[in-house]
């Protein structure tokens, strides 16, 4: 499917001006409520949140305005695997959660969007979420943070370092000189990340068996290996480093209670229980500082990728209705 471009002149934060591009799609009407969700990590427009798009989901283009939008090093906005000369490949920029959300706002100016109704994300998609209702918190209504957190945690700052050092190590990645696609370092990252990603109930339960598969061998191949092969090795380098250092704390002094306690958007609030990274509990803490948070787990056994729309039908039926529910308030 053919997506539509933004292109802009982009001030980033480290001080290069990238002549840069969004890529995006649009669903319904422009003049019903906007609701903004950026790609994820490993997440691509295609893909994106589609277990809550639809005709009869939550987030139904027949009622609102969808914009998705592709992640600066997501492969499909500027990246440094699509990014022409000067900022190609090992040349392209750093960028993080700010630059990503400026570059938004002016798509949305461009769609002739005044205000959100909703900005809602998955896993980094959250974290956008919050970035985007703390530097522009008189342009959104409301915000869904799914499988997500205000803050990139010590713990899952760590747990991302140790995915990138695999990609690194890799004899294929040639100490970023690599012009060929890094096959091994991709299909080594895919199988660390796999685990990280699911939970210790899932392995468990043998939850592979509900989603077709004969084996965790099967799924973990399909899903995670061959997946993890078609991204370029510096996409997943490039997104990393902005996840990592996602805070929403550097815009109030550092002040973690009271950067959230400045948000004014309704905020829903979903992580998952068997989250191993955004851990639910990081979840509680922050509505506790929000002004207007409602918190709604998610039960599953599918971890973390159970707040993309990657869980049970049951788990995604559950999230449209809480998502339904917040629409209504």
């Amino acid at each position: 499917m053919a997506y539509e471009k933004f292109e802009l002149e982009l001030p980033l934060k480290c001080g290069v001006t990238l002549p840069a591009f969004l890529t995006y799609k649009t669903l319904g009407d422009p003049k019903n409520p906007a609701v903004m969700i950026p790609t994820c990590y490993t997440g691509r427009i295609a893909n994106t949140m589609t277990a809550f798009i639809g005709d009869d989901d939550a987030v139904s283009p027949k009622k609102y305005f969808v914009i998705v939008v592709g992640l600066l090093g997501g492969s499909e906005s500027s990246s440094p695997s699509n990014q022409p000369a000067p900022f190609d490949g090992p040349k392209f920029p750093k960028t993080i959660y700010e630059d990503n959300i400026h570059a938004q706002f002016k798509l949305m100016k461009h769609l002739g969007v005044e205000k959100l109704f909703c900005y809602m994300g998955y896993s980094m998609g959250g974290q956008q979420a919050y970035h985007f209702a703390t530097l522009y918190p008189d342009h959104v209504d409301k915000i869904i943070p799914l499988a997500s957190s205000a803050q990139t945690s010590g713990f899952n700052w760590n747990f991302l370092e140790g995915v990138k050092s695999t990609m690194k190590a890799s004899s294929d990645f040639l100490a970023n000189t690599y012009t060929e696609p890094v096959m091994i370092g991709t299909t080594a990252f895919g199988r660390v990340y796999s685990n990280w990603a699911l939970s210790y109930e899932w392995f468990k339960t043998k939850a592979w068996e509900a989603a077709g598969y004969k084996s965790s061998e099967e799924y973990l191949l399909a899903d995670w290996e061959k997946r993890l092969n078609t991204w370029d090795a510096r996409d997943l380098l490039q997104m990393a480093v902005t996840w990592q250092e996602g805070d929403i704390a550097i815009y109030h002094d550092n002040d973690y209670a009271k950067a959230l306690g400045a948000i004014k958007a309704e905020a829903l609030v979903m992580p998952s229980r068997t989250d191993q990274y955004f851990r639910w509990e990081e979840s509680v803490e922050e509505v506790k500082y929000l002004k207007k948070g409602t918190l709604a787990i998610i039960e599953t056994v599918w971890g973390h990728i159970a707040g993309g729309g990657a869980g049970t039908p049951a788990d995604n039926v559950w999230i449209n209705e809480k998502i339904t529910e917040f629409f209504s308030k």
